[in-house]
């Protein structure tokens, strides 16, 4: 009975590590993105600033087809989105307007991603909290 009890423990804890491993990985890459995002906010009036976004659906999927860890890419001190691993998946914004100054950042459309992202990043983080309530309740249902 003990041996059971002792499988049945184990068997809930190798099926999260890989739902844990794929939120762990969406949390690092919408912090990434807002990090992105809000560098654009913080430079649009800075002459010839290209803003950046990083394409999030490839991203994760990248992130999850990739065997290492998101922060083990080498790292590059040209910007901190590269010591994150994303490097190769920025991507510079096409103006829809162009600028006299060269600068790419459109406010509008930086405000609206980002607060995007942020509600998308606030969903993520209340899952995870829900998906630990509801382990928690299946742990102690399984020991009680």
């Amino acid at each position: 009975m003990n041996e059971l009890k002792d499988i049945a423990r184990g068997m809930p804890q190798a099926l999260a590590r890989d739902n844990d491993e794929f939120w762990k990985r969406a949390l690092q890459l919408s912090e990434q993105r807002l990090s992105v995002l809000a560098s654009n906010i913080a430079n649009a009036d800075t002459p010839n600033y290209k803003a950046r976004d990083i394409d999030f659906r490839a991203a994760l999927q990248q992130a999850l087809n990739d065997a290492s860890p998101i922060n083990e890419a080498i790292d590059k001190p040209t910007s901190r989105a590269s010591d994150n691993g994303i490097d190769g998946l920025l991507m510079y914004r096409v103006p829809t307007q162009g600028s006299v100054d060269g600068n790419t950042v459109d406010m509008d459309r930086e405000r609206s991603a980002f607060a995007e992202q942020a509600v998308k990043h606030q969903f993520m983080l209340q899952k995870v909290a829900d998906e630990y309530k509801e382990m928690d309740a299946m742990f102690k249902n399984m020991v009680g």
